[in-house]
């Protein structure tokens, strides 16, 4: 396992997401190599497309993402993608980088389970639960927002959660990072529940998160933090948002940790 300096290492040789490896840290808790991601099989980290859009360490054992790691993108017009992906490389390593549709990966290896590491998208299907962008569409500009329609950045959210409050919150980041913020660097994340799971054929296929959180931090022209701030959501049909401050996020994340919860972006986002 490697320190958070040393991970970052890491996601700073990959361009173009530099600028977002600069600023955010990730937790202690989520410190894991590449490598070691690749070899347990039970975490993978995303870097959604070949062009590298965001970030997501995936849970292939939870078939949910932990969280996403991105910086806010302007709209830049375009339609909304009809249709959800799924990543060939969590079926077999050799095969393609750039997510797929799962009908047409199909076509391409007949008789292979597409499904043993990733939710699909018949999970979801009469579930009760809506596919949840866990890192918002709305946050893209294409083509980035169309990379947001893999199943690896869906959890199962609560309808009347995903629809209402959780929704309005993230337009509200979005009129937010475009009125006060030269650039918005944002954590989303999900706090996997222990018995809480979608069902298919009496398997547990994709487990049903009992929280949602987010995290941003807004910096100046000089890339120097100007202001941050957080929120958590029970996913259920409370349908309530509860906006924090990073460091009251960290504390609530606490609790679903044996390790210290550092700080989710350098320095706490201060100046």
């Amino acid at each position: 396992m490697l320190s958070s300096s040393t991970f970052f290492n890491h996601l700073q040789d990959l361009n173009p997401i530099k600028s977002v490896a600069l600023m955010l840290q990730l937790p202690p808790w989520f410190m894991f190599s590449m490598e070691t991601l690749l070899i347990s099989h039970s975490l993978f980290l995303i870097f959604c497309t070949i062009r590298y859009h965001f970030a997501t360490l995936y849970d292939t054992n939870h078939r949910i993402a932990v969280y996403s790691a991105y910086q806010f993108q302007p709209s830049n017009g375009g339609g909304r993608e009809s249709r959800w992906f799924v990543e060939p490389q969590l079926v077999n390593k050799s095969w393609q980088a750039e997510m797929k549709d799962g009908y047409w990966l199909g076509k391409d290896y007949p008789g292979v389970y597409l499904g043993e590491k990733q939710a699909l998208n018949e999970d979801f299907t009469y579930s009760g639960f809506d596919r949840g962008h866990l890192n918002p569409n709305g946050h893209h500009a294409v083509p980035s927002r169309n990379a947001t329609f893999t199943l690896t950045n869906v959890v199962p959210q609560n309808p009347k959660l995903n629809q209402n409050s959780w929704r309005i919150h993230e337009s509200d980041l979005t009129n937010l990072f475009k009125a006060k913020c030269s650039k918005a660097f944002v954590l989303v994340g999900a706090v996997p529940s222990a018995e809480n799971w979608i069902v298919k054929n009496n398997v547990k296929r994709v487990n049903i998160p009992d929280y949602l959180w987010n995290a941003y931090c807004c910096v100046d022209n000089n890339d120097k933090p100007t202001q941050s701030g957080a929120a958590t959501a029970r996913n259920t049909e409370d349908n309530k948002v509860e906006k924090l401050t990073l460091v009251q996020l960290g504390e609530f994340l606490q609790q679903f940790s044996d390790e210290p919860v550092g700080e989710l972006f350098y320095n706490d986002c201060r100046a």
